[in-house]
């Protein structure tokens, strides 16, 4: 975390973990795969609710993340006010419908046909959560002096990962959704002007209807995305 005045360097012993065998190891690895092959998106939400420390318990891990000169630019607004997610909503169609009007272009729009997108939004009220990610561009001391931050759109990604597996692992589930632009973001969170948003996270229970498009099954192989060079 950014601090004004110099600080020295100074190496601390890691903190303690389990050790593991080799065959633990394996094992470990393998059940985290098969954790992570439960999360899928949805766009369909119950309206069972979740609890406020359920969010800030994830958003805690998502702080864990490491980040550019360890500055941590990233800021997370979680929103369960039915009358703010309502606003979201509707600021995010009113860009739906220029995306899906021409602004995407065939190509994108045809690339998203098999996911079954469209201009209407109503997970952005359904889902008792909206976590609303900001990446912040530069920092600002509590003096108002500005700093720079470093590798912020890599940081802030690495951190987005870290909620996404973290409210999965709570038994969660979320939708990924980015209006283009979000400006409409900064006024509706009262977030200031350096701070850009990157993402909306539905987040909540999958209603009994949920589903996936058949699509959003169809992952590349391990040989298309691993090379081990030993």
């Amino acid at each position: 975390m950014y601090s004004t005045g110099k600080i020295a360097y100074e190496p601390l012993p890691l903190p303690p973990r389990d050790e593991i065998g080799d065959a633990q190891m394996l094992e470990a690895a393998r059940a985290f795969h098969a954790l992570m092959k439960t999360r899928h998106t949805i766009r369909d939400f119950s309206d069972r609710p979740v609890d406020a420390q359920v969010i800030r318990d994830c958003v805690a891990a998502a702080g864990l993340a490491p980040s550019g000169a360890n500055h941590q630019p990233w800021h997370f607004t979680a929103i369960a006010a039915p009358a703010l997610k309502a606003q979201v909503r509707a600021a995010a169609e009113a860009e739906e419908e220029k995306f899906y009007a021409g602004a995407a272009g065939d190509e994108w729009l045809q690339a998203l046909e098999p996911i079954g997108t469209g201009v209407d939004k109503p997970h952005l009220e359904q889902a008792p959560w909206l976590i609303v990610v900001f990446a912040q561009r530069y920092g600002m001391t509590r003096d108002g002096t500005r700093y720079k931050n470093y590798y912020v759109p890599e940081s802030v990604g690495i951190a987005t990962g870290f909620l996404i597996t973290a409210l999965h692992n709570a038994g969660l589930s979320c939708l990924t959704h980015t209006p283009n632009p979000m400006r409409f973001l900064n006024d509706l969170c009262d977030r200031p002007e350096h701070e850009k948003p990157v993402m909306i996270l539905a987040v909540g229970h999958p209603s009994p209807e949920a589903t996936v498009p058949a699509a959003a099954k169809i992952k590349k192989p391990l040989d298309e995305i691993l090379t081990l060079l030993t």
